[in-house]
């Protein structure tokens, strides 16, 4: 499999409602959308990188940049026996995981597209349809927090994800857990407390969490670590797992019990599967994070959730969740079980609205190798 031509779009999309987290506030997504030409074919990767560097450092600004100047070089004329290639022929770019992601994942459904065989089956996955969740972002005031949680519940989510930060934590999960007491809850901090002010979430040991997610700073595995005995809840990693040696790390020092795998995190779905069974063998249970992807990315994480070792409803939810208009023909839609069906057409097994690709796109480049030679 030979790139003959890539194509960058940079997308900015309205959300259906804001999303707000500790690190801000967001009414529109930006992210990347790359096309790989090889065979009369095509495939699609999406970036995840945001217009922001507040989850993490690379943005869509960033992720451009990288994605033009030297991951495409390194592309043009390698003959590709697998998308699993990919992460050694751009090992000698220095982090930037996201960028690296987005075009992995458009090897991936390009391969899967000329081999006539979904991503699913490529990765190894097995279930034919994986739980999910929602994740609900800081509301103006417990009572509306209750309220959209409400709103979700109704819809048919059975694990519901709150965001958190330092004094809109307790009382929002308090406020939902009275509300209601039985349901799969979970909290997530996106690294807003220290050592220090992490005391303050010890209340919630109390109220039937299933996890506390990244409540320290990414680069803090081994706070995370001391931390991690002062509570009975579970600490969940996200942010701090960018890498398989990071997972093994914070694996080898005790510094969580879940970890939360984004393929877009970590560089992609190679490494989303190495890090999956690294977890596995040590017996630690992962779960699959949403970065309010398209139906392209959503495509792909449903595809790596479904193998075995995801054991925690994922962040994926169904399109209508972030966008009244996807880039995507097709629509995810949440199965009566708080499911989502993982697609089974060749490669991510998702076609493009083009008319959509058109309208939410700011910017296109598209790339062939003449445009290295020199």
């Amino acid at each position: 499999m030979k790139i003959t031509k890539l194509a960058i779009n940079h997308l900015r999309m309205p959300l259906v409602s804001p999303f707000e987290t500790s690190f801000g506030r967001a009414e529109e997504r930006e992210s990347l959308l790359i096309e790989a030409f090889s065979e009369g074919m095509s495939g699609f990767g999406e970036c995840v990188a945001d217009r922001d560097p507040g989850y993490a450092y690379e943005t869509s600004g960033t992720a451009w940049h990288i994605l033009q100047e030297f991951i495409a070089p390194l592309v043009f004329g390698v003959d590709f026996s697998s998308p699993q290639d990919f992460p050694d022929l751009v090992s000698p770019i220095r982090g930037h995981p996201m960028a690296k992601a987005g075009l992995e994942m458009a090897l991936w459904d390009l391969a899967g597209k000329l081999g006539d065989v979904s991503v699913q089956s490529m990765v190894g996955g097995k279930q034919e349809t994986v739980p999910v969740g929602v994740s609900v972002g800081l509301q103006a005031c417990p009572e509306e927090l209750v309220d959209v949680v409400e709103e979700y519940l109704a819809d048919g989510y059975q694990r519901i994800k709150i965001k958190i930060k330092p004094e809109r934590d307790v009382g929002d999960t308090g406020a939902v857990r009275r509300a209601y007491p039985d349901i799969l809850l979970q909290v997530d901090a996106n690294s807003a407390y220290n050592l220090g002010t992490a005391q303050s979430l010890l209340p919630l040991d109390d109220m039937d969490v299933l996890v506390i997610e990244q409540p320290l700073a990414e680069d803090d595995l081994w706070d995370h670590r001391t931390l991690l005995s002062s509570f009975r809840t579970p600490l969940c990693l996200d942010e701090s797992i960018v890498s398989l040696r990071h997972a093994r790390q914070a694996l080898e020092m005790d510094a969580c019990r879940i970890v939360n795998i984004k393929a877009g995190r970590v560089g992609g779905l190679t490494n989303g599967i190495k890090i999956h069974d690294l977890c596995r063998s040590k017996g630690i249970p992962v779960w699959c994070g949403g970065m309010l992807e398209t139906g392209v990315g959503r495509a792909a994480n449903l595809a790596l959730a479904s193998l075995p070792g995801f054991k925690l409803p994922g962040d994926i939810s169904a399109s209508s969740r972030y966008y009244q208009q996807d880039i995507t023909n097709e629509s995810f839609t949440l199965n009566p079980d708080s499911t989502i069906t993982v697609p089974q057409c060749p490669g991510l097994g998702v076609t493009i609205d083009r008319r959509a690709l058109d309208q939410y796109s700011v910017k296109k480049v598209i790339l062939t190798a003449e445009d290295y030679s020199n």
